[in-house]
């Protein structure tokens, strides 16, 4: 493992202010998946968030086809359509699972997380054993502090 790179949630990424969403650990460290983006369409430094996009390919919607496989058919927590809420939410862990198993081809790969306050996404996320944090395990990284990574 070379390092860590992150995913950021719409509601982790809301949280932080202007300046904190321009510093260099969300430059360098951090990336937003397409729907998260068009989540995020109204913050006012959008056009600069964009980036950071994290694309869909036709590898992310493959592993998007993984996520939806495991979620109850009656379950609303990942994905509620009928009040339109949480369309981003399981693409954001199909593109975790895409940005892990990119990194798995290669000899030395950055250790990829998603940062969400969701507690379904983080739920699908360790299913899948995708590391995860919330926002307020962000604010440390922001501040310079040691990368905290965790599974639960």
């Amino acid at each position: 493992m070379m390092g860590y790179r992150y995913l950021l949630d719409n509601n982790a990424l809301s949280r932080l202010t202007v300046e904190e969403r321009s510093t260099p650990f969300i430059r360098e460290h951090c990336r937003i998946p397409s729907e998260v983006l068009h989540e995020a369409r109204f913050l006012p430094d959008i056009v600069s968030l964009t980036e950071l996009e994290y694309r869909t390919t036709g590898r992310v919607l493959h592993h998007l086809q993984r996520v939806m496989k495991r979620v109850p058919v009656d379950d609303v927590r990942l994905v509620n359509l009928y009040s339109g809420k949480g369309n981003a939410d399981p693409m954001l862990v199909a593109c975790a699972l895409d940005a892990v198993h990119e990194e798995e081809e290669g000899l030395f790969g950055d250790e990829w997380a998603i940062i969400s306050n969701d507690d379904a996404v983080l739920a699908m996320a360790r299913l899948f054993g995708i590391t995860v944090l919330t926002s307020s395990e962000l604010d440390p990284l922001l501040h310079g502090r040691a990368h905290a990574t965790r599974h639960d």
